[in-house]
């Protein structure tokens, strides 16, 4: 999960004309002023008590009090207008009233300041002016709110606005000049999110083999092992031991969505299981592969946990050698279990013969037995950075066993398997003019056609855009069905 937070603006502005006649902007960056939090540009813990203000306000109160609603609805001007700030307001338990525009600070001056209309208003309705204190305090104001108040004035409008969450656990990519203030933007991040709490951040680049990366515990509990759900499914990883991106959620489901159940998936770079597990709950067979010993491990309890073990098999096996074999590994499958059983929850309702009353009755389940087909349908290649580079072992997937070969041509319904590799294209900010999505996926498309040793189409490769990581570096996903003259090319 993603998050993006909003705060006030400080400024300092001298104001040489009454408030009604300011502008818009002007008048909302006054407002964002007034109710802003005290600044301390030196605090180094947080010190939630410090975050206490008092604003002195007007509020009309109505000893009449059926006359409210109509002074609301004619005088909006004249009313303050405040996101988190209620106008309407109870000066004591019986008395109830409405608070004036933020720059009315005394009675003296409402009559000066208020409109017309709102005058008018008053002396109609007997209304009666009284002095009012706002108490504001820590909980009133959100994370870059408080942020902004204690960072360094040359930082303030550079404050770490977003961070990614997995579970309960909040990662951050800090900056140097903020990484001395870690401890208290992460708790400032805790308490202001209530399912954080756990905040982190990245110390080291990732790690090319697992996709790893080092990470500082800079608030909460130092516990990285976390629970997320997506896709239907629960996952449960340790978050510094292997690679999970809440971004590529809707990614996930794009793919899952496109894979029909009773089809065949080699997920060669599986991870936990955000592609695999989901794919398996809708009856999906997916053959799934993780060299991270840590992916593997909760990739196998991630199975476990949702249910899925009878339609995902999964393996710890390099991407080169899982591909090599992948066309053995589901024959093994197939000719030990022949088939897996697909189990459908049924609800049923028994009527009594007494009554029309209908109540419900024991859970049951329909099950299917579901035979393992011998060929794959789809392959997903989940590892942008080099996932590319391992499309040379494609060449010749069905023609290293003679047996496999014989076997993949003796089955009339086979058909040959699509590929989805996910990718980065990489382009050089002085490129000028930026190069077009066309122009990227035809470096990409011409990156496969060597790797597969096979003059592919142009058309014949479908390309999403998956995100921009950089603004120079998009990552796609190409799905392309593997030709028949690679996959039965002889070595």
């Amino acid at each position: 999960m993603f998050k993006r937070l909003t705060g006030w603006k400080y400024i300092d502005l001298n104001f040489a004309r009454s408030f009604h006649k300011i502008s818009r902007s002007d008048r909302r960056e006054f407002m964002m002023t007034k109710f802003g939090p005290p600044v301390n540009r030196s605090m180094t813990e947080l010190d939630r008590t410090f975050f206490t203000k008092t604003i002195p306000l007007i509020v009309a109160y109505f000893p009449e009090p059926r006359f409210l609603g109509q002074f609301v609805k004619v005088c909006k001007k004249d009313i303050l207008n405040l996101p988190s700030i209620k106008h309407i307001v109870h000066i004591t338990p019986e008395k109830k009233g409405v608070i004036l525009r933020e720059d009315i600070e005394s009675c003296d001056q409402a009559k000066e300041k208020l409109s017309p209309l709102a005058n008018e208003k008053i002396k109609e309705f007997g209304i009666v002016l009284e002095p009012y204190d706002l108490k504001l305090d820590y909980d009133f104001w959100k994370a870059d709110d408080i942020l902004r108040s204690v960072l360094p004035k040359e930082l303030e409008h550079d404050i770490p606005t977003g961070f990614a969450q997995a579970g309960h656990v909040a990662h951050l990519n800090l900056r140097d000049e903020f990484k001395q203030f870690g401890s208290l933007i992460g708790q400032v991040i805790i308490d202001k999110n209530s399912k954080v709490e756990t905040v982190v951040d990245k110390v080291d680049t990732i790690d090319t083999k697992f996709r790893t990366f080092k990470m500082n515990v800079l608030a909460g509990r130092d516990d990285l092992v976390v629970e997320q759900s997506e896709s239907g499914c629960k996952f449960k990883f340790d978050f510094s031991k292997v690679y999970w991106n809440s971004r590529l959620n809707s990614e996930h489901e794009r793919l899952i969505n496109q894979f029909q159940p009773r089809e065949v998936v080699g997920d060669v770079f599986a991870g936990v299981g955000p592609f695999a597990v989901p794919a398996g709950k809708k009856n999906v067979l997916v053959l799934a592969n993780d060299l991270n010993p840590e992916s593997y491990k909760y990739l196998n309890e991630n199975i476990v946990l949702n249910k899925v073990g009878d339609f995902v098999k999964s393996f710890h096996l390099d991407g080169r050698e899982f591909i090599r074999n992948s066309p053995e590994l589901l024959l093994d499958w197939a000719n030990t279990s022949k088939t897996v059983e697909k189990r459908k929850l049924v609800k049923r309702r028994k009527v009594e013969p007494s009554s029309n009353a209908s109540t419900p009755v024991e859970r049951e389940y329909e099950v299917t037995k579901v035979e393992i087909p011998k060929y794959f349908s789809n392959y997903v290649m989940n590892l942008p950075d080099t996932a590319l580079t391992f499309l040379d072992e494609f060449i010749g997937l069905y023609s290293r066993n003679p047996k496999v070969k014989d076997l993949i041509k003796s089955l009339p319904e086979f058909k040959l398997p699509i590929i989805n590799c996910h990718c980065f294209e990489k382009f050089s900010p002085e490129e000028s003019p930026e190069p077009s999505m066309e122009e990227l996926h035809k470096r990409v498309h011409a990156r496969i056609v060597k790797l597969i040793q096979f003059e592919i189409p142009f058309e014949s490769c479908k390309f999403h855009l998956v995100r921009k990581v950089a603004p120079t570096k998009p990552m796609f996903c190409v799905s392309f069905e593997l030709p028949e003259q690679v996959a039965f090319r002889e070595n």
